[in-house]
């Protein structure tokens, strides 16, 4: 797990011609259709751009997809000072629960090391192990995510993948920029805003008021979005950007996830209640 830190300052195609007349001929025939089915693929992914991307919760929640490999970043910025955090994991987006490492820039934790957080998710909870001074290292925090006001799309140090993805539903204006591929596989990517107030409203339950409590807690509930999807429409990578601002400075975030390895087993134990803490967090590794 890698995390950075740094400050911010501010066709043509050649066709070689056969001699054969009849071989050109067929040739140039299957070079047209070609064309013209991916001229077709095309102007269908824009005519369904909205709908394609409004879906991609659905997509990976069905049959086929189910659960994936997470990688994630969050970049920040906020007085002169950008900080990248990077974590890594595996997520179950029908059980709406998953299981991530994360890890906080040293002078964001106050220390020169500082040991990966555990972080458990699951429907409006996440628990989190190595997270706060004076929490004993065999106890875990429970974060009631309804209750935040960013419902998670910021606090963990990544973005909920299943709010990450269940975001999409507010999808408006969306643009097709094109095919592209991501470690080998053909993605559409698609840009565009979504409203957060709309997502909650048409999330599934197991992200409905985590998104809710986003709405009332961002000032702007427009979110700029980048998402790839491949030719099943399952959600690859998508990158939000997030204002986020109650009382403070607003802070600059761009939210990236990725998703691979779809189908993986994952298997996520909730604490006890005996093992969750209680107590006074300091804020010294906040």
């Amino acid at each position: 797990m890698v995390v950075q830190q740094h400050r911010s300052g501010g066709g043509a195609r050649a066709v070689r011609a056969l001699a054969v007349v009849g071989v050109v001929a067929a040739a140039a025939g299957c070079a047209g259709g070609g064309g013209a089915d991916r001229a077709t693929a095309a102007s269908d992914a824009r005519d369904g751009a909205v709908d394609a991307v409004r879906r991609a919760a659905v997509v990976l929640a069905g049959d086929g997809a189910a659960s994936a490999e997470v990688l994630t970043s969050m970049e920040t910025a906020a007085g002169g000072t950008r900080l990248t955090i990077r974590g890594s994991g595996s997520y179950d987006f029908r059980a709406a629960s998953g299981r991530l490492k994360v890890v906080l820039p040293p002078d964001a934790a106050g220390a020169e090391e500082h040991r990966p957080i555990t972080e458990l998710l699951a429907p409006g909870a996440l628990y989190m192990k190595n997270r706060g001074a004076g929490v004993p290292a065999d106890k875990w925090v429970r974060i009631d995510t309804t209750a935040l006001e960013d419902g998670n799309l910021v606090t963990g140090g990544v973005t909920d993948p299943l709010a990450a993805a269940e975001l999409l539903r507010g999808a408006e204006a969306v643009t097709y920029v094109g095919e592209t591929e991501l470690a080998g596989v053909p993605v559409r990517h698609y840009r565009g805003t979504a409203d957060i107030g709309r997502a909650a409203r048409t999330a599934a339950p197991g992200a409905r008021a985590a998104l809710a409590a986003a709405a009332k807690g961002f000032r702007t509930r427009a979110v700029r979005f980048d998402a790839y999807l491949d030719e099943q429409g399952r959600l690859r990578k998508v990158r939000h950007r997030f204002r986020f601002a109650n009382e403070g400075p607003a802070v600059e975030v761009v939210s990236t996830m990725l998703l691979y390895g779809f189908g993986v087993p994952v298997t996520v134990r909730l604490p006890d209640e005996r093992d969750i803490y209680t107590g006074e967090i300091g804020q010294g590794r906040a």
